[in-house]
């Protein structure tokens, strides 16, 4: 299938939202949140004669998803991008053509492209500064030997969720990611 194909299979954000079975109230909420600074909108809004249409990859169980998707909804909507979710885990043949350094099925990915379907800018699936943040706090866990590396990388990911939904901080630094790559 070419990418108008996959684009055209995906869902529309309400219904991607009416079938997540995870992450939900979370994601609402940063959506409900968030606000593009004027700076941001200014720049979304001269896009829209582009007529950018965007795949989201994700799934509702993924914490970056969580972050991402409704600040990459948010970003659509200025820009008068249509927007379209496919699952990941449904949809293994396109995740492979967008491999997170040529192995990692990570998620979300975001394939940008214009009206004929030629890919014009791929992001995710996080935002470098977040990629760093990520890194540092599993460089502080023991090995994965240890005894109490479950329960430590779980407390981790637990603080991690907990920030992605609290900080607008965060939200901006993922909003300055996907609209440098447009």
């Amino acid at each position: 299938m070419n990418l108008n194909q996959w684009f055209e299979k995906g869902m529309a954000a309400d219904e991607y939202i009416g079938s997540m079975k995870q992450n939900k109230d979370e994601m609402l909420s940063i959506y409900e949140k968030f606000r593009l600074t004027a700076e941001d909108q200014s720049k979304l809004e001269a896009l829209k004669e582009q007529r950018l249409r965007v795949i989201a990859l994700t799934e509702d169980w993924c914490g970056d998803a969580l972050l991402n998707n409704p600040i990459m909804m948010k970003i659509a909507e200025a820009a008068g991008i249509q927007l379209r979710f496919l699952l990941r885990d449904q949809n293994l043949e396109l995740m492979d053509q967008y491999l997170t350094n040529g192995t990692s099925r990570a998620i979300p990915i975001y394939i940008f492209l214009n009206e004929e379907g030629t890919e014009k800018a791929v992001w995710g699936p996080r935002a470098p500064e977040m990629q760093t943040l990520v890194t540092e706090k599993r460089a502080g866990l023991p090995d994965k030997d240890a005894p109490d590396f479950q329960e430590k990388q779980m407390a981790m990911y637990k603080e991690l969720r907990e920030s992605y939904q609290k900080d607008a901080g965060i939200w901006q630094t993922v909003a300055d990611s996907i609209i440098s790559k447009l």
